[in-house]
């Protein structure tokens, strides 16, 4: 018998509670699935930079969120995995508004591969390309006593 993934709700708890930043910046998970996530970055002031664009930071914090989300619903929300490489490629600016995050897993092992596509919720122009790279952690055996 399958076991169903979790809810976007249920991974979004544990995002939160794993990243307090997430939960600070009001990251919400809008769908993870399949080895696919999407992540929403509700509109803050505080996450602009000179200039009135989101921030990069917000930006690559906000593709991590997603890339875990992405792994949290092919892993019955467990996934303890560290990331090891992430690049950012910004090609516009966004304006001030909500951020969507759409996350992929292109590859699963030891190490895991995955491309975030970012963009304001108002436009469909991809604002910036990422490329992350994980390391697959797993529970180690307990020594039997």
């Amino acid at each position: 018998m399958d076991v169903a993934a979790p809810s976007p709700a249920a991974i979004q708890a544990v995002v939160h509670t794993g990243v307090p930043l997430a939960a600070a910046w009001g990251i919400e998970v809008i769908a993870a699935e399949g080895g696919t996530a999407t992540c929403r970055l509700p509109w803050r002031e505080a996450l602009l930079r000179p200039g009135g664009t989101v921030s990069g930071p917000a930006l690559m914090g906000l593709a991590d969120v997603a890339m875990w989300a992405a792994l949290l619903g092919i892993s019955n929300g467990r996934d303890e995995s560290l990331t090891t490489s992430l690049t950012i490629h910004f090609l516009c600016r966004i304006a001030p508004g909500p951020v969507i995050a759409e996350a992929r897993l292109l590859k699963r092992g030891r190490i895991i591969v995955g491309e975030v596509l970012i963009r304001s919720e108002a436009s469909e122009e991809i604002a910036a390309h990422v490329t992350t790279s994980w390391a697959a952690v797993t529970q180690a055996p307990r020594p039997s006593r």
